[in-house]
């Protein structure tokens, strides 16, 4: 018995499952940052929490962006529909948007430390990888 080419394999529904929780941790960063709840305001100095309430609009314009588009992208794999690729695209142009900002503008990268370092490097990679993903298997016939 021959496996249908267009069923999706278990890596697609690992991948698609751990992109569904990575993005919705990336919903709960924002959501904490947005609502400036005590729990993220416990992770800063007050100096720290200065530099990052006077973000500008654009740069949490991107983040939400970024965020939602690529969870609703998640969705969207799980549905196994094609148009996740675009919004996979859409937060990946988010993604990149922010990450220039942090790396090149934001005052506070005075503060950056490894984590910081690592996950400016580890969110475009996997925003990167996810469209590439999308975009495979919407090659493969894997998303209709």
């Amino acid at each position: 018995m021959s496996q249908n080419p267009n069923k999706p394999s278990k890596a697609f529904w690992i991948v698609a499952v751990i992109g569904f929780i990575w993005n919705a941790m990336g919903v709960d960063g924002y959501i904490n940052q947005a609502y400036q709840t005590e729990r993220f305001k416990l992770m800063y100095t007050e100096a720290q929490l200065e530099v990052i309430y006077n973000i500008p609009s654009w740069v949490m314009a991107a983040f939400a962006i970024a965020v939602f588009s690529s969870v609703f992208a998640c969705i969207l794999l799980f549905f196994r529909k094609k148009l996740a690729k675009t919004f996979f695209l859409i937060g990946l142009i988010a993604v990149t948007i922010q990450t220039t900002y942090n790396l090149f503008i934001n005052p506070g990268r005075e503060w950056y430390e490894t984590l910081e370092y690592s996950m400016l490097i580890i969110i475009p990679l996997f925003s990167v990888f996810l469209f590439w993903f999308s975009k495979k298997c919407a090659d493969d016939g894997i998303l209709t």
